[in-house]
């Protein structure tokens, strides 16, 4: 269940374990019993550590352009190599000469 967090008028913010579907129901506070509103939130990226911030960006990266095997990580592309000799459509056990 995800967590969302509440502003209490009377006690201040809390955080509680909620089903998704009640997501926009004020929450009881759990120091006074009073109903709290969700307070809207920002998600906490800029208190993240550099490897982490940099693990989340590769992930994300790869989603829509992954690495290419031509560059082995460089950036610089590979000499391609030498066409295997056959036919166009031959099969893997049909030499040709």
């Amino acid at each position: 269940m995800p967590v969302y967090e509440y502003a209490c008028g009377a006690c201040g913010g809390f955080a509680a374990e909620r089903p998704m579907a009640e997501y926009d129901l004020p929450a009881p506070c759990p120091a006074c019993g009073q109903a709290a509103p969700r307070a809207l939130t920002l998600p906490q990226v800029a208190g993240m550590d550099g490897a982490r911030r940099t693990a989340m960006a590769v992930n994300e990266r790869s989603a829509y352009a992954p690495r290419s095997a031509r560059t082995e990580g460089t950036g610089v592309p590979v000499k391609p190599r030498a066409p295997v000799k056959g036919f166009a459509g031959a099969r893997p056990w049909m030499i040709s000469h």
